[in-house]
């Protein structure tokens, strides 16, 4: 995996894979950045976030709990003069005819084994994530969601 960034200037820095992908990450502007992109602490949250509806994605196929559409929805706290994130919390959002149960005892696999969620674990960065099972016969159809 190759991960390079050229400094633009600022606090704003452009990176890139080694796949031709690319991301600007920059401070907001009352930090003294030009709020060109993303901080580089706010894409480890969002790392996390595409890490989890990636993971989910691929146990839910392995499990054959089919769904029809997964939003996941993190808050990742950083008190005020903290150096780093605390913790992680949020929910999975799924629509789906699979169980509430079922749901839930896929997220926990895939929060085992979600890669960036293993480097939050080992950085003692607690991550609490809980399921949320919408109906797919109406648009807002019933749900059932699991308490952490």
């Amino acid at each position: 995996m190759d991960a390079k960034g050229h400094w633009e200037g600022g606090a704003e820095t452009t990176l890139r894979d080694g796949r031709g992908h690319s991301i600007t990450v920059d401070l907001p502007k009352d930090e003294g950045g030009r709020d060109a992109g993303t901080s580089g602490l706010e894409l480890a949250a969002l790392s996390l976030a595409g890490c989890i509806t990636t993971i989910f994605a691929l146990v839910a196929r392995r499990r054959r709990l089919s769904f029809e559409s997964m939003d996941v929805d993190l808050r990742a706290d950083r008190p005020r003069g903290a150096k780093t994130i605390s913790r992680v919390e949020g929910t999975l959002r799924v629509r789906s005819r699979a169980t509430l149960e079922e749901v839930s005892t896929a997220l926990a696999v895939t929060l085992r084994t979600c890669p960036v969620g293993v480097l939050f674990a080992q950085a003692g960065i607690p991550v609490e994530v809980r399921a949320i099972v919408e109906s797919p016969e109406t648009p807002s159809g019933p749900s059932a969601e699991a308490t952490p």
